[in-house]
């Protein structure tokens, strides 16, 4: 009898014991990487913190949420996926390419009145997505590009604009039908022409048309031609339904829209500058290997292009110009007619004053100077040289009225079709108002009216929409100083202030019965933004978010659920669900960053205040090394942007910034980073303290935090450093130039040198014109003050910025070389834009920050290490 083969047995039990231990151990999540606070390592951007999630949107059932996401380590130039989790937090899953494209709800679109299908375009076609089925269809497929299509009032029909005109589709299988006739780039006519909608007649000149009368008498051969055309001419108008809009060559015609009766359309006309001279960025690292020229923007001061708005019969094809009603006196102009001698003989000497910034001239006032110039010119040549130099003698034509420039926008229709209102904006935009639209004349009526002597601006300054009475519109306003809620009724009367106080409302929406509004609002204070409701009429408002920080809200279709994008000052952006209720758990969907970003303890940045010279409080974040020293370094942060908030309870759009500060505080440095004068978040007279002059209050806003750091921490004066891009670069400069007594060192990063190179939208409201307030722009900009540089000064800068120019630092490199000018270094960044993209790129310009203040203010050997005795270094 053969003994048991126990050996065999406990052998295969060891091994079956062995592989499931390695089992367990490989299923076992891994500890995360340790992370390491190093310049590389912080500028790995999203492949560290993750991306935020967006275009989030519900099924219409309520049932799902979809988003569009991406992981951290996902290629950084690779397009976001699609994503899908259930209404209670379950079943998260990436959605195939397949599946994203025929089974998600777009993101854009125009929802049904029932709310069961969605139109939308995709890729130059019109789709429509049964919300019940969860599907989409394709209802056209053209080598054309269809865009903006929307169901008409009955829903039985959509519309769309396809090659600069409108057309309609029965949804029951119906004929497409041509509701427009604009013809774009038809030759001659000129601007009065398109105005007029229709083209002009071709005329030569006066002996031209002799000519042509002539011949058509003379030969009969000619005679039967023209009357041959002229009948086939007069044939297809009488079979034409509608007249033509002709625009000329170069105006282009966009935002058609239908109006609920079907018998309008409403048109936004494009007229291009004449005359603007646009700017072109030179792109040296190519495909091609050759030097590639980026076209970009105009400077600021430089031609404009007009918009204005049409309305076009459906039926008839007749056109009309919507009538923005605002006028304005043109100013008056003095031409000469005669040279005064002495005063040419002062100028040939060089004795004269420069001559003074010309107005703009309207035609008329051009042809007035001109007859002026034929007068002096006819009378050199009946005997300048025969007759005494006489007295100069001057015109002035009278004043006339014209319309002023205003740009029109935001239509929106009442509910029951009968009303339409609009925003308009005057071309230096301090002026705005809310008109009430007449279609069938083209006529609108002021109601509502909001002027500032800066610039009108400020959170939901675009909102326009009707209240359930389809008797009064709703608008955002800084009436009183900070941005409220306001309706006012369309046939006349007073604004009604719905919300009130010392915060601001944003994001405004009607809940499904309009009975009340949903805005995010900053009424808990101004570093956190929160989701409220209000009765439409105005009343107590209910706060319906929890979570400290910032709060995006996408309500649920039945208005039950929120689905949040939320962040908190050390959390990025992830998405939650919570119910629609105050006081409800909200349950967090993502998870963005790697799991070694979330073993660094990063700090939830305390934020402090200080008073500014001319009394105002200023708001701050504050970085303070735990082992602090009085006498130790401090580095000052600016935002770009200049309307931006950066502190705040949120995850930073500088989070590259806020990492970086925290090196920074490991290597002993104080950072401070300054809401400064011009930044949101505070109301309009923060928003405008900077008019007319940038770099006036912003930037004694940051010498005061230095005195408040010096007085309150013990900062050392000399040891101070200051760095920011965009406006933090321009703020850098003139901070180095104007008060280098107080900054040691500093770092400006794609950065602005002369305000009359920027750009028009941004720096006209901010600035007004350079060519008529010349003193704004000379005071505001840094290449103008150059000579004060004492500090050591770092200047980096992309090549192919096409926002700030990388001739803004070539130019001001040229200035620094012409002043003599030593301490100053420039970096550049071939291949990257305003903002960085690539890591590389990134680490660079950072490493060479860091080495800036390690070696000016950290590591300066003039100050002993307890900050006591020793002076500056002979920079």
């Amino acid at each position: 009898m053969r003994p048991p083969r126990r050996g065999l047995g406990a052998l295969c039990a060891v091994a079956l014991l062995s592989q499931q231990i390695v089992f367990a151990q490989q299923s076992q999540p891994r500890p995360a990487k340790r992370f390491e606070l190093t310049v590389d390592s912080i500028m790995r951007g999203p492949g560290l913190v993750g991306y935020q999630p967006e275009a989030v949107r519900w099924s219409q059932d309520g049932r799902r949420v979809f988003f569009r996401w991406k992981q951290a380590g996902d290629p950084r130039l690779r397009e976001m996926d699609t994503y899908v989790v259930n209404r209670d937090g379950t079943g998260l899953r990436k959605l195939t390419e397949e599946e994203a494209r025929e089974a998600a709800p777009p993101t854009s679109g125009d929802l049904s009145e029932d709310k069961t299908m969605t139109v939308f375009a995709d890729e130059g076609d019109v789709f429509i997505y049964d919300h019940r089925e969860g599907r989409r269809r394709q209802i056209t497929r053209t080598t054309e590009a269809e865009q903006n299509p929307r169901f008409t009032q009955d829903q039985k029909r959509i519309y769309f604009t396809r090659q600069n005109n409108l057309y309609l589709l029965s949804l029951d299988g119906g004929s497409l039908e041509q509701l427009t006739d604009i013809r774009v780039g038809v030759g001659g006519g000129g601007p009065q022409a398109g105005r007029q909608g229709g083209a002009a007649e071709q005329r030569g000149t006066e002996s031209q048309e002799n000519l042509k009368k002539e011949e058509r008498a003379l030969l009969e051969a000619v005679r039967e031609r023209a009357e041959n055309r002229e009948r086939l001419e007069a044939r297809r108008k009488e079979r034409e339904r509608r007249k033509p809009l002709n625009l000329p060559a170069g105006q282009n015609v966009f935002n058609l829209t239908l109006s609920p009766d079907g018998r309008f359309v409403v048109a936004t006309v494009n007229e291009p500058a004449t005359g603007a001279k646009p700017t072109i960025v030179p792109n040296y690292v190519t495909e091609s290997a050759y030097t590639e020229d980026l076209p970009a923007r105009t400077k600021v001061g430089d031609a404009q292009g007009r918009s204005r708005q049409v309305i076009i019969s459906v039926e008839t094809g007749d056109v009309r110009n919507v009538d923005h009603g605002q006028r304005e006196v043109a100013p008056q102009v003095r031409t000469r007619t005669e040279q005064n001698a002495s005063e040419q003989t002062q100028r040939e000497r060089g004795d004269a004053q420069p001559p003074q910034v010309a107005t703009p001239r309207t035609q008329t006032d051009q042809t007035a100077q001109q007859q002026g110039q034929q007068s002096q010119q006819q009378s050199g040549q009946q005997g300048a040289q025969q007759q005494p130099p006489r007295t100069q003698t001057e015109r002035t034509t009278e004043p006339q009225q014209r319309d002023r420039e205003v740009q029109l926008f935001q239509l929106q229709w009442s509910d029951d079709a009968r009303r339409a209102a609009l925003l308009a904006r005057s071309a230096d935009n301090k002026d705005r108002w809310v008109l009430l639209l007449d279609p069938e004349t083209g006529k609108t009526r002021v109601v509502a009216h909001v002027r500032d002597e800066a610039w009108v601006n400020g959170p939901g300054a675009f909102t326009l929409g009707w209240l359930p009475d389809n008797r009064s519109v709703y608008f955002i306003s800084e009436r009183d100083g900070y941005a409220h809620l306001y309706s006012v009724p369309a046939d006349g009367g007073e604004p009604r202030q719905l919300t009130s106080g010392q915060f601001e409302v944003s994001d405004v929406r009607l809940s499904n019965d309009k009975t009340k509004f949903y805005f995010t609002s900053s009424e808990g204070g101004p570093f956190e933004r929160h989701l409220y409701s209000m009765p439409v009429g105005g009343g107590a408002r209910t706060r319906l978010t929890t979570m400290a920080g910032n709060n995006i809200t996408e309500i649920s279709p039945d208005e039950s659920a929120l689905a949040i994008v939320h962040s908190y000052s050390n959390k990025p952006w992830e998405l939650y669900i919570t119910a629609l209720a105050p006081g409800s758990q909200a349950r967090q969907i993502t998870t963005s960053p790697t799991p070694e970003f979330s073993t660094y303890n990063w700090i939830d940045p305390p934020i402090v205040s200080f008073r500014a010279r001319d009394g105002a409080t200023v708001h701050a974040r504050i970085y303070k090394p735990a082992n602090w020293r009085r006498g130790g370094p401090a580095v000052l942060f600016v935002h770009g942007a200049g309307y931006l908030q950066n502190v705040h309870k949120w995850w930073s759009n500088y989070y590259r910034e806020y990492m970086f500060h925290h090196l920074l505080m490991e290597r002993g440095y104080i950072v401070l980073d300054i809401d400064y004068r011009g930044s949101a978040g505070y109301g309009r007279d923060w928003r405008t303290g900077i008019y007319r002059h940038m770099g006036g209050k912003d930037l004694t806003d940051h010498v005061d935090g230095v005195q408040y750091l010096i007085r309150e921490h013990g900062v050392d004066p000399r040891r101070v450093g200051i760095y920011g891009g965009s406006y933090g670069g321009f703020i850098t400069f003139m901070a180095m130039f104007t008060t280098p007594d107080v900054f040691a060192a500093g770092a400006a990063l794609r950065p602005v040198t002369d305000w009359a190179h920027y750009n028009h939208p941004y720096t006209s409201n901010i600035l007004n014109l350079p060519q008529s307030d010349e003193e704004a722009y000379k005071r505001s900009s840094p290449i103008y003050h150059a000579e004060g540089l004492k500090g050591a000064l770092l200047i980096c800068h992309g090549m192919v910025d096409v926002n700030v120019h990388f001739q803004d630092s070539v130019r001001l490199v040229q200035r620094l070389i012409e002043l003599r000018k030593e301490n100053w270094e420039l970096a550049v960044y071939p291949v990257e834009d305003h903002a960085f993209e690539r890591e590389t790129s990134w680490a660079d310009e950072y490493k060479r920050v860091l080495r800036l203040f390690e070696n000016n203010i950290q590591n300066n050997p003039s100050v002993s290490p307890a900050g006591q005795g020793g002076g500056r270094r002979n920079r």
